[in-house]
């Protein structure tokens, strides 16, 4: 059969294969795949498709389908940030959806599936912007986009952990380091595009759209056939598993899929992570507006308020923020890393307890940073509040992996992500609503954020206590042997239990370690330089900060 290659059993290493030539791969998908987090740059730009210099309103009066389906009036901002919604409710239940089938499919199939989807859905949505039509913008990246953002986002959880048990913490990290540092490098390269491709007639969306996909469908590709599965009885070189205690929850068993909504460890785990980013991405939310509203003047060393500024220096407050912007996504790509590293070290359990204890700390200080003026204390604790936010969607791959085996984390890890979709919704509509609340009862604007940060230091409490309610999973959720057995022969695990091919203890031995030097370096290289090139031009921008 031509498409042969993608099926799982093709997928497994052999001897020689290097297993740091996993997280590269992963990389080049998230990284790509994370530029959903970047998509505001193309909301300027789109909102004056038509009208090019300035925005063509549409006629008074013009209901929302009238809108919608429209091809004489400019799209409006609030219609475009829909997108957002559908990216990450999309994301949380495609993963959720088809999860269980990603651990039978395997992380190439999957990954190769989130390519068609996540660069398909940008060529529909350059139709979109070409015949200005929003909805198919919405179907195309929204929709069809969403879905390849969740297939790609859990593709290599499950392959990670499994060739780094050693590590697992730092293996997730790293790839979904990748997801936060995809705006990093997708924004500027947007701009970019924008740039060469706008003429008198066009903003150079429709082409950029087209371009960045064929950009990212080579690069995802590249991610999805460089993906390999260990062997069924694979482990690294040396490495013992620990043995599970009360304090470490690292259990040798392992939890079928279907039964883990039956779980009450699995609902604490969903609520630490729905809280944990409820609160952080509420701050991300309201970064920009929260910083110039609340230090006005202060920020280009004038003692007036936001709404006593001028004109001009409110254009250069705006830029000081968009720095301070740069700066937080910094921290949350770095938090992905770090503190998922952390994590190996301190045991999942209580790294969420850093999380939720020392961002309690963090968030009550914000008010009074605000009013001490103190500018170094309020950018400092907020960029450790989204390192935190990083950390805690980096970190919940292993703690699932600890709490209920290796063999089905990807699809469990797919189900828990509908606490990221949830997430999306519960965080910004908290912040949103209660800052317009506080405008409405004529609360000056550096104050109206006070309320807000004690209501999100109330979810990390709340947080805190489900936490602490995880306990090891009973026994009696564990597959037996044979079900395991069974499960290892549909996810076309090579093992004794099916019949397959075992490889010896030398075989084994050869696996994870050596390859060809020149090929890991050259595949660290196609992803880090991209990544370096993002960062260092968001440093850039941050240096804005601190003159």
């Amino acid at each position: 059969m031509a498409f042969d290659f993608l099926k799982k059993e093709h997928t497994i290493a052999k001897p020689g294969f290097n297993r740091w030539l996993v997280p590269p791969a992963a990389l080049a998908i998230h990284l790509c795949i994370g530029m959903a987090y970047g998509f505001s740059v193309f909301w300027l730009p789109l909102s004056k498709a038509l009208g090019i210099k300035e925005s063509i309103a549409c006629a008074p009066g013009s209901s929302f389908f009238e809108q919608v389906f429209s091809t004489t009036c400019d799209w409006k901002i609030s219609m475009l940030g829909w997108m957002y919604t559908m990216f990450f409710v999309l994301l949380g239940v495609s993963a959720a959806i088809w999860g269980g089938w990603l651990e039978r499919a395997g992380p190439r199939k999957a990954g190769v599936v989130s390519a068609l989807c996540w660069c398909g859905g940008l060529l529909i949505s350059s139709l979109g912007v070409y015949t200005h039509q929003i909805w198919l913008m919405w179907i195309g990246s929204g929709v069809i986009g969403g879905v390849g953002l969740g297939l790609g986002y859990i593709s290599p959880v499950s392959t990670l952990i499994k060739w780094f048990p050693d590590r697992r913490g730092m293996a997730t990290g790293m790839a979904i380091m990748g997801f936060g540092g995809g705006a990093l490098v997708g924004s500027p390269l947007a701009d970019m595009l924008m740039r060469y491709f706008a003429t008198p007639t066009s903003v150079g969306v429709w082409e950029t759209f087209a371009a960045m996909a064929v950009i990212y469908f080579v690069f995802m590709m590249a991610g999805a056939l460089g993906y390999r599965v260990p062997p069924s009885g694979w482990k690294p070189a040396g490495w013992t598993a620990p043995v599970a205690t009360n304090n470490t929850m690292i259990t040798q068993n392992h939890v079928h899929v279907k039964k883990v909504w039956g779980i009450p460890q699995f609902w604490l785990v969903w609520l630490v992570l729905c809280l944990n980013v409820s609160a952080g991405i509420g701050v991300i939310g309201i970064s920009s507006p929260m910083l110039q509203e609340v230090f006005g003047g202060h920020l280009l060393g004038v003692n007036v308020g936001f709404s006593d500024l001028s004109v001009e220096q409110k254009a250069a407050i705006a830029a000081i923020a968009a720095g301070f912007t740069g700066l937080i996504s910094l921290f949350n790509i770095g938090g992905r890393f770090v503190w998922a590293s952390c994590s190996d070290f301190f045991g999942r359990k209580l790294t969420y307890v850093i999380f939720f204890v020392l961002g309690f700390v963090l968030y009550v200080s914000l008010p009074w940073s605000a009013k001490a003026g103190s500018i170094a204390l309020f950018v400092g604790a907020v960029c450790i509040i989204l390192s935190m936010y990083g950390g805690g969607f980096s970190t919940a791959p292993a703690y699932l992996a600890d709490l209920f085996g290796t063999q089905m984390v990807g699809a469990i890890h797919g189900r828990l992500l509908t606490a990221w979709a949830t997430a999306g919704i519960l965080g910004p509509v908290v912040v949103n609503y209660m800052r317009e609340y506080q405008l409405s009862l004529g609360m000056p604007r550096d104050q109206v954020y006070n309320t807000t940060m004690y209501i999100l230091a109330g979810m990390l409490v709340l947080g805190l206590l489900c936490n602490l309610l995880v306990r090891p999973v009973a026994a009696k959720h564990f597959m037996t042997p044979e079900e395991l057995a069974r499960e290892k022969q549909l996810a076309h695990e090579k093992s004794s239990a099916d019949g397959g091919t075992t490889l010896s203890s030398a075989e084994l031995a050869q696996i994870g370690n050596g390859g060809n030097p020149a090929l890991i370096g050259a595949a660290w290289l196609a992803v880090g330089i991209p990544l370096v090139w993002g960062i260092a031009l968001t440093l850039q921008k941050t240096a804005v900060l601190f003159k």
